[in-house]
């Protein structure tokens, strides 16, 4: 079968990675799309997946948002037009799923976080299959349109992707690390996400609070990043580092996204969320079970040196990517009506 993949944030690239790997050793013939945005170039060079680069943010505005949807679906539809594709997936890329109902193509989508309402409602009626985590209630689902296209999984999806990980030290001499001495690592606030739109002021103190310590800020855009270098005082990287082992070898995790929180879970690493939007079922849960912190003052913060990633942390748990793909692979199938939905990974007959 011949697959279409398509990236569209840099956090996609490590969801689909094992994916795309599951797919191709089964015989299908894969082929990868990706935006100019964040890190995802970048990091789809750093680990050998093959793409074209097919167009660019607009930015964060509703406005900016509907034309750079019109804009990058018609040009992946002009793309992939006659090339055959049977299948397409995405994590959250409203474009490929958009481009795939032009072209006629069944397509399933990924993605953690219900309260994405724009995202969701184009998605959800398009798309033939859902793939989400089981944390997530499917009533808050019915609203998009989702019905009976739900197909869970277990636990989260770092812990699928991350599986075969296992952290490389070089990453702590690449950016002049002191191992010995505590590393904190920061993710700046999705400023451009549709469900982050103020900016974050309990933010703004945390890096007061970390700057001039080993603080390693990884900045979602060129703009942050400048801004980030002027004010001084953090290590900033330039390019697409090896986050996953930064995190593993880290103290602290400090966030205001999602993935890299999930990811210092999986992880093992102490990790607190400053995310001031409305909290999704997964944080929730995992908040509920104690490995997620919600930092409500920098007061909070506690730098110290917990050991090393292959030290004293928390027992990791590793799943098996393929369910994902087994999961993504029911788009294929021919609809049919009242199709059962598929809970915790397991595939009904």
């Amino acid at each position: 079968m011949k697959v279409w993949i398509d990236l569209t944030n840099s956090p996609h690239v490590l969801v689909m990675r094992p994916v795309i790997a599951d797919l191709r050793a089964r015989g299908h013939d894969v082929q990868v799309t990706a935006r100019d945005f964040a890190q995802t170039l970048g990091l789809c060079d750093r680990f050998g997946i093959e793409h074209t680069a097919i167009g660019r943010h607009r930015g964060g505005h509703l406005l900016d948002k509907a034309r750079g949807l019109g804009e990058r679906s018609l040009e992946l539809t002009r793309w992939a037009k006659g090339r055959g594709f049977e299948l397409a997936l995405g994590h959250g890329s409203n474009d490929v799923t958009v481009a795939a109902a032009l072209l006629r193509i069944p397509s399933a989508t990924m993605f953690d976080y219900e309260w994405a309402a724009v995202q969701h409602h184009v998605n959800c009626r398009l798309a033939r299959s859902i793939v989400v985590p089981d944390a997530i209630p499917p009533e808050r689902l019915r609203r998009y349109g989702a019905d009976d296209k739900i197909h869970a999984y277990e636990g989260l999806k770092e812990e699928y992707y991350l599986a075969d990980f296992e952290p490389d030290p070089g990453v702590l001499s690449e950016l002049g690390l002191d191992a010995s001495e505590p590393i904190a690592l920061v993710r700046t606030a999705p400023e451009v996400s549709l469900y982050h739109r103020f900016e974050n002021d309990l933010f703004a103190q945390v890096l007061d609070r970390l700057k001039g310590s080993q603080t390693v800020v990884l900045a979602r855009t060129p703009e942050q990043r400048e801004q980030l270098v002027q004010a001084g005082g953090f290590i900033v990287p330039e390019r697409a580092i090896d986050a996953q082992s930064l995190i593993a070898y880290s103290d602290l995790v400090v966030s205001a996204g999602g993935t890299m929180n999930r990811e210092a879970v999986a992880l093992g690493t102490p990790v607190l969320t400053v995310f001031e939007g409305r909290l999704g079922a997964v944080d929730e849960r995992l908040i509920a079970q104690g490995r997620l912190g919600q930092l409500h003052s920098a007061d909070q913060l506690e730098l110290v040196t917990r050991g090393s990633a292959d030290g004293e942390r928390a027992a990791r748990v590793r799943r098996d990517p393929a369910i994902l793909t087994s999961l993504l692979l029911t788009a294929a199938r021919p609809a049919r009506k009242g199709r059962r939905q598929l809970r915790s990974g397991r595939v009904s007959p």
